[in-house]
């Protein structure tokens, strides 16, 4: 399949796209059977209020999918402009271990382990996934949201990270 002009594969014209589409950073934790592992990412959305949900979306050859796929519970980290360290860190081909030796980390009872610092960490119980081409859908019921007082996400886009502003409010 090619773009409307026919010049590029649409797989190509799609990545160029999404490399336009500014996403909140996020760290996704979990823990099963006294191992834990995260990754970075940028494929989580919110879902509904009703109840309040959330999805991520990872690539089956992940090892971060196939504990995900074991477990019962997950946390996404949405991370603030502080945490550009760890965010590289949980992006960078390290074990699990040295990637939780960045940064300041803590698991409560029954709860996947969270990002002290980070702008919000969200607990969830998995509910659902869903395959779909070389990625899984995982659907999180949320049970409870940590927030950070100060909000400055830290975003990505065109493969970099950037801050979010907030444009001058405009007259009459």
């Amino acid at each position: 399949m090619t773009s409307p002009k026919g010049a590029e594969p649409v797989e190509q014209s799609f990545r160029d796209a999404m490399r336009r589409l500014a996403g909140t950073v996020s760290i996704v934790t979990v823990a099963n059977n006294g191992e834990r592992h995260g990754t970075t990412a940028t494929a989580v959305t919110s879902l509904s209020m009703n109840p309040p949900s959330i999805l991520v979306c990872f690539n089956r050859d992940s090892r971060l999918h196939a504990m995900l796929s074991a477990a019962d519970h997950f946390c996404v980290n949405l991370l603030h402009t502080d945490n550009v360290d760890v965010s590289k860190l949980f992006s960078s081909p390290v074990t699990s271990a040295e990637r939780f030796a960045g940064g300041r980390w803590a698991c409560g009872e029954g709860e996947a382990p969270y990002l002290e610092d980070a702008l919000s960490s969200i607990q969830c119980a998995k509910d659902q996934q869903i395959d779909y081409g070389s990625h899984t859908i995982f659907i999180g019921r949320v049970l409870s949201a940590r927030n950070r007082e100060e909000i400055s996400p830290l975003a990505y886009c065109n493969g970099n990270y950037v801050r979010t502003a907030a444009l001058p409010k405009r007259r009459g």
